[in-house]
């Protein structure tokens, strides 16, 4: 009886954990698309620094003063350069995925960043040689015609929109590579948390000039906004505490599940947010549209199983 009352718990812990996760994940990027796109607040650069900012201190309070995970320490002057590497990468990634949803709908982003694993498997081979069977390779066609189909058919395309939203789809395999690389020594390797917690500080130092020159009147066009609307400051908070929450759940979810079912469960994410976007934003689609993102959706599902079985 015991036995089946943990079980219990430990499946509702795990189902709790799943829905926070998308919660979170969906949430962030539904609200960045509202606020980047619809309210108004067209400061992609100066979004990104809250929530690098917002990273920064929670990771803090997380690992020192919570102790979800142990601390790990930067042992040397070369982890540190590795991971602001990794950092200004990160950095990119994720201001060309802010930058893009000014300009392109969250269905058709979800689309261009479903084609993550075929930047990884390039990336990988130029950096690493590291080959694939064939067969998973040949997985990657549909991942890459899919995104074909579905530009062809995106009534909402915008050429600045689709390059920053490749650009910043490319970086974020970019450093999933650079990380297996730079960190892959067992004195210097560092969970998702503490990795975090080393890069959240150093993207906003790397940011706050670059906010300054791209986007020089954020601060009084920000006051100016907040006036007009008295939930602004809430709504860059929640924003911000959403985007560590995606972080830490996608951490807790791979380490009481697998990174296998985080890749299953990632796939059908990205079709949930499309969804829930085109019933919240009521951005137009075409049949073309939908089939080359399920097309997309698909390749990427056998690209996972051909790689896990040829491994």
């Amino acid at each position: 009886m015991s036995a089946s009352s943990s079980s219990k718990k430990q499946t509702l812990f795990i189902s709790t954990l799943i829905i926070s996760w998308y919660s979170s994940n969906i949430g962030v990027l539904l609200l960045n698309k509202f606020l980047l796109s619809n309210y108004g607040f067209k400061f992609p650069i100066f979004l990104t620094m809250c929530h690098m900012s917002a990273c920064a201190i929670l990771s803090y309070i997380s690992i020192v003063f919570l102790k979800l995970v142990p601390l790990q320490h930067l042992k040397s002057r070369s982890q540190f350069l590795k991971v602001a590497t990794l950092s200004i990468v990160f950095c990119a990634s994720v201001v060309g995925g802010n930058i893009s949803l000014r300009y392109l709908p969250v269905s058709f982003n979800q689309a261009v960043g479903a084609t993550t694993p075929f930047f990884t498997a390039l990336f990988a081979y130029l950096m690493t040689l590291k080959r694939e069977a064939w067969v998973t390779y040949g997985a990657l066609v549909p991942v890459v015609a899919g995104v074909v189909i579905a530009s062809g058919g995106e009534p909402g395309f915008h050429w600045f929109g689709f390059i920053m939203c490749i650009s910043a789809t490319a970086a974020r395999a970019f450093k999933s590579v650079l990380q297996g690389i730079l960190l892959s020594s067992e004195g210097e390797k560092l969970n998702s948390m503490n990795l975090m917690l080393y890069m959240s500080p150093i993207a906003v130092v790397a940011l706050l000039p670059v906010t300054l020159v791209m986007e020089p009147d954020v601060i009084s066009l920000t006051l100016t906004l907040a006036k007009q609307h008295q939930y602004m400051w809430i709504l860059l908070l929640v924003n911000s505490v959403m985007a560590y929450s995606a972080n830490l759940l996608n951490f807790l979810v791979t380490k009481h599940t697998s990174a296998l079912t985080l890749q299953v469960l990632g796939n059908a994410k990205g079709a949930v947010a499309v969804v829930i976007s085109i019933l919240i934003f009521q951005n137009p689609v075409t049949v073309m549209g939908i089939g080359g993102y399920s097309i997309t959706v698909l390749g990427v599902v056998a690209y996972g199983e051909t790689k896990r079985r040829f491994r």
